[in-house]
Parts: C-alpha cells; structure tokens; sequence
C-alpha cells in the first residue's frame, strides 16, 4: 500500500473500492483493522497536537476525506488518487459485509438515528446483518461507567464491520479501545456517515463533492455548529497546506531537459 504524507500524516493512496477490497481481505483473513478518515480539520489537529497525531498514527490507514489533502497532494507531486470519506465508505463497507455474510454495528448519531440508518442499509443491500445499534448520550465518554457499558455491548454482538460516527477525537479514541478487543473486525470513524445514512441530512449533488465543494453545503445545513470550525479555521489552515505543498512540487519537480539543453 503506497502512502503519501500530506499535513505530515500519512495517507494510503486508495480509491474507495480498494479501501473495500483491503476490509474484504482482511476479513477472509481473519484479521481486522481500523480507518481514519481524515478531513481538513482532522489534519489541522493533528499538525497542533502530538496526542492526535499519534492517535491517528496508530490506525491501520488512514484516507482523505477532504478534497483539499487530494489537492496538496497533486502539488507536491505525490498524487492521491481519490477523495474517500466516511460518508461514502458507510455503504461502500456495508455493502461489503452484505455481500461476504458479515454483520455490522452502528454507533453514534442522535437517539433513533442509528435504527434509522440500519434500516436504511437493510432496505437498500439485500444480506445485511445488523449486529446491534447506539446511540450513547453526550458526555458518556466522560463516565467510565457509561463507557465501559458502551464497550461491552459493542464486543458482545461481535460484529465484523463497526460504524462510529462520534466526531473526531471521541470516535477514534473509543476505536483504540475497541480494537484489541475485537481483533477480527473493521472499525470504521465515519463522522456524520451515521445521519447521512438515516436520511437526517442529504449529501451535496455529486457534482459539486467532485469540485471540493461538499463543505459548502454542509456549513449550509449546520451553520450555527460549522461556521466558526470552517471558516475561522479550517479554511486558512487548507490555505496554507496547499500553499506549501505547492511550494515543494515547484522546487522537488525535475527540470526539464529540454531548457536545460537550450541554456
């Protein structure tokens, strides 16, 4: 698996059916494994902080949910090849476990949210296995009672392919914990993937998902809880990264032979 090293954390340079095809595998295998996906704000806090950055370091990939990772990326003349989010990789992967007999868990999203969206995938892939559904409480993560409880209902219905759209730090944490205790399954941080699948909330036209904009719409729909993430921060920190990363494919790139040959 070819990596590339986009805001200083390595990403894998899969498309979405690989990403597929490396679950699938490690299923047959009988080894699991763990998937970050990365948007801008995920790499921002893991530029400013250790602790994160080696939280995400120690997933088994990590992919770009974020046009602009895809962008640095072409700049500095180490291509990714696609833009893969967790959105997207809920079905991708659940489509997955259907088609190989395996189950899967939904954890996260507002009360209701979760049933909602396994229904959802019932409805829409034939074969799918729901292994259990929660949607803990804000806060949970704070008692280590309640945290303890969430753990031990995840690890009892031993699903193959675990959902956990908590939000970044909180989800990948609880994944940490989740891994070795489940040791053949695929644990997937999938943000909003949850809600999106529920139908709580509808994706950009794909159009406009293609051109980096789906960022747009979704600051159209949660402003109040958005805006300041987006535009305050995300946005001149995605400046910057592609800024740099050009600066570097400029003065990496090879020169031509050709104005060598005529100086």
């Amino acid at each position: 698996m070819r990596l590339c090293t986009v805001g200083g954390t390595a990403i894998a340079a899969l498309t979405e059916p690989a990403v597929a095809g490396e679950v699938v595998a490690g299923w047959a295998a009988g080894r699991g494994g763990w998937i970050v996906t990365v948007n801008v704000d995920i790499l921002r806090a893991a530029a400013r902080d250790a602790g994160l950055a080696e939280l995400v370091a120690s997933a088994t990939f990590a992919v770009a949910d974020g046009m602009p990772l895809v962008w640095a990326s072409r700049l500095a003349g180490d291509p990714l090849p696609e833009r893969v989010t967790g959105a997207s990789l809920v079905g991708t992967l659940a489509a997955a476990a259907a088609a190989h007999g395996r189950s899967v868990y939904l954890l996260g999203g507002e009360p209701g949210v979760p049933e909602a969206a396994a229904e959802a995938l019932v409805t829409r892939l034939p074969g799918t296995t729901v292994a259990g559904t929660d949607s803990p409480p804000y806060g949970f993560d704070r008692d280590p009672g309640h945290l303890a409880a969430v753990l031990d209902r995840v690890v009892a219905a031993q699903p193959d392919l675990v959902l956990v759209g908590l939000g970044f730090p909180k989800q990948e944490r609880l994944i940490a914990r989740l891994r070795p205790r489940l040791p053949e399954a695929w644990l997937l941080g999938c943000g909003a993937g949850i809600p999106f699948a529920a139908g709580q909330f509808r994706r950009a036209p794909v159009v406009l998902q293609r051109v980096g904009g789906e960022w747009v719409h979704r600051l159209a729909l949660e402003p109040r809880r958005l805006a300041r993430r987006y535009l305050a921060h995300d946005m001149p920190f995605a400046l910057d990264l592609l800024s740099r990363a050009a600066a570097y494919g400029f003065a990496t790139r090879p020169a031509d032979p050709r104005r060598t040959a005529r100086s």
